[in-house]
């Protein structure tokens, strides 16, 4: 389908593409890597009358060190992030998790903070980003402003951000230390999560002293499995990672489509977070 007419601005600077953001209002979208905004143009699903691009801004691009947390440009694709020497090292479950995004061919072209910005619950990153504990830093016209991943996604494909502010970094803690593993569940390749659960474990004394357990499309928003975090806290085996993993469907609210029913996702996700904590602890 051939999407509606708008106007196309192509900023080359952070400020340039927020005075055209603010100047727009609502009526503009950000363009980044294009693969969430194409197919929703292309289905009339949404009608700016403003496209700003900021696909030829550098300083949106990279990684980089600032103490005990990684800064990753918004616009730094999801092939370089995997590949990303720094991201492996410190962060190896958003390298991890992002190695399953899609395909080769959206992986170079789709971007961190574009997939983050989309606020889609069934998208892999946003529930890797939440059990990081990551920071997302946006820039509008009265400066920047860091917003913590917990408060960042607010409804379904609504996100904190206002309509005249850019998503500039993602910030997250390093993990040195914390054990990890991504696991998810789909029906064919390359499709959408119908459940994802990320798992962050750090180990002592021979069990759990620390678990983040992130949940994929387990509501309008990503989630944390608080529950189940807490109920991991000191387990030492596979019999209590599993008793644990049976609260992770608590506080969820799972929606019901074609590929699911939401009694079938709360199974799903005990299932995978009891695989994943396995995983990522080499108890299994």
């Amino acid at each position: 389908m051939i999407p509606p007419a708008f106007e196309y601005a192509r900023p080359a600077s952070v400020d340039e593409a927020v005075r055209a953001l603010a100047d727009a209002g609502e009526e503009a979208k950000v363009l980044a890597g294009g693969q969430s905004l194409l197919p929703l143009l292309r289905l009339r699903l949404a009608f700016p009358e403003l496209v700003v691009d900021v696909g030829r801004i550098p300083e949106l691009r990279g990684v980089r060190e600032d103490g005990d947390t990684l800064v990753i440009g918004a616009l730094t694709t999801h092939h370089d992030v995997l590949r990303d020497p720094l991201v492996r090292r410190h962060a190896g479950l958003l390298a991890a998790a992002t190695a399953t995004v899609a395909d080769p061919a959206v992986r170079h072209r789709g971007t961190l903070g574009g997939s983050l910005a989309h606020a889609d619950p069934a998208g892999d990153l946003p529930a890797v980003v939440l059990a990081l504990d990551g920071e997302l830093v946006a820039a509008g016209p009265n400066g920047r402003r860091t917003i913590p991943a917990r408060d960042f996604f607010v409804d379904y494909l609504q996100s904190a951000l206002t309509p005249d502010e850019l998503l500039v970094e993602v910030r997250v803690p390093k993990t040195d230390g914390w054990t990890f593993h991504y696991e998810k569940f789909h029906r064919v390749a390359q499709a959408w999560a119908i459940v994802g659960v990320a798992a962050l474990v750090r180990r002592a004394d021979g069990g759990i002293a620390e678990a983040r357990i992130g949940l994929t499309n387990m509501g309008a928003t990503p989630l944390r499995a608080t529950a189940a975090e807490e109920a991991l806290t000191g387990a030492d085996g596979p019999g209590a990672v599993a008793r644990a993993a049976e609260a992770a469907a608590e506080g969820t609210r799972p929606s019901r489509d074609l590929s699911a029913s939401p009694e079938y996702r709360e199974h799903l996700v005990r299932v995978l977070t009891e695989r994943a904590v396995l995983t990522a602890t080499g108890m299994g």
